[in-house]
């Protein structure tokens, strides 16, 4: 039987008009339409990312929002990098937004930047946009800029993990009166639950999304999750310049974890670092995109968090909601 939800959790719950305080979290380049739909179809909220969905997995942008509106009527999110970038990416990321407030989407989570031109946007039209944060620093801008809540990131997390625990993050947050939502390390019902009585709104979770029916990774790749265990999980530098956090594969092994010292030193110049910056985020779209993807596995870098260590099987996300909520299978 299912446990009744702590207050924050029955009240981020009722806000985004959802059944259970689970986020499907965006991941690149994991997010195909059909994940995103099957979390949300499932009582949580998934959230697509863009790149994803155009790029890796073909879509033509409100073409694959709407493809997501066919396979469940339930709400659906969106993630924004708003790092500044080149003019043409903004731009691009102006238009997705707009296309998808047009197609309904009232709920945004934003990462890398100040949220305050995407609020303006999400609130005028009654939406919720909430931001990724690592620290009290980032938490305070991001309110600052008009973020109705906080993805807190923290060190369990896979992709760019933060570096404190779930506990001290929520003791660094709690005093800004903010909704708080846990992003790291849950894979399981026992740490949903942990979160929440911890006080957190709720839980976003990636890692856990992958190993599922409806996500578009390769079998090895899912596979390899269910296999691992938290010491497996390791952070890299080589492919974003960003510590990462990834399964420790034997490609992983041979490449090495740590960026050479021509890029350490390109990054630390004025001019170069933005060079730089671009070379890693060309080279990151294409090799996670190929890995991912690839039923091979020759080039297994692969993407999660400390949460492997309480997967131990590929399930449907209907299935897996249900176990985190307490309903055994």
């Amino acid at each position: 039987m299912q446990r009744e939800l702590p207050q924050a959790a029955r009240a981020f719950c009722e806000q985004l008009g959802i059944r259970y305080p689970v986020i499907g979290g965006a991941m690149y380049p994991c997010s195909n339409p059909e994940l995103t739909a099957a979390v949300s179809a499932a009582g949580g909220i998934g959230i697509m990312q863009p790149i994803s969905l155009t790029y890796v997995h073909g879509h033509e942008y409100r073409a694959g929002i709407r493809l997501m509106r066919t396979l469940t009527d339930r709400p659906i999110g969106m993630n924004a990098l708003i790092e500044k970038s080149s003019k043409k990416y903004q731009q691009r990321m102006v238009e997705w937004i707009d296309i998808a407030l047009e197609e309904g989407i009232r709920f945004f989570v934003t990462s890398l930047g100040k949220p305050d031109w995407v609020a303006a946007r999400v609130h005028a039209a009654g939406g919720l946009v909430y931001h990724d944060v690592t620290e009290l620093k980032w938490a305070q801008i991001g309110l600052d800029n008009g973020a109705d809540g906080l993805i807190c990131v923290n060190r369990r997390a896979g992709g760019h993990a933060g570096q404190r625990s779930m506990q001290q993050l929520y003791e660094e947050l709690q005093g800004l009166g903010a909704p708080l939502v846990c992003a790291g390390g849950v894979g399981s019902g026992a740490e949903l639950w942990q979160a929440l009585d911890q006080g957190y709104a709720a839980c976003q979770l990636g890692t856990r999304f992958i190993a599922s029916d409806e996500c578009r990774a390769s079998a090895v790749y899912k596979q390899a999750i269910v296999d691992a265990t938290e010491d497996d999980i390791v952070l890299s530098e080589r492919v974003t310049g960003i510590p990462v956090a990834v399964i420790n594969t034997d490609f992983i092994q041979r490449s090495g974890t740590r960026m050479s010292g021509f890029s350490r030193w390109m990054l630390g110049g004025k001019i170069t670092k933005h060079w730089m910056r671009m070379f890693y985020g060309l080279k990151s779209i294409w090799q996670l995109k190929r890995s991912s993807l690839d039923e091979t596995g020759d080039k297994d870098y692969w993407q999660a968090g400390k949460s492997v260590g309480r997967i131990d099987r590929i399930a449907s996300c209907a299935s897996i909601m249900q176990e985190l909520m307490g309903r055994e299978r």
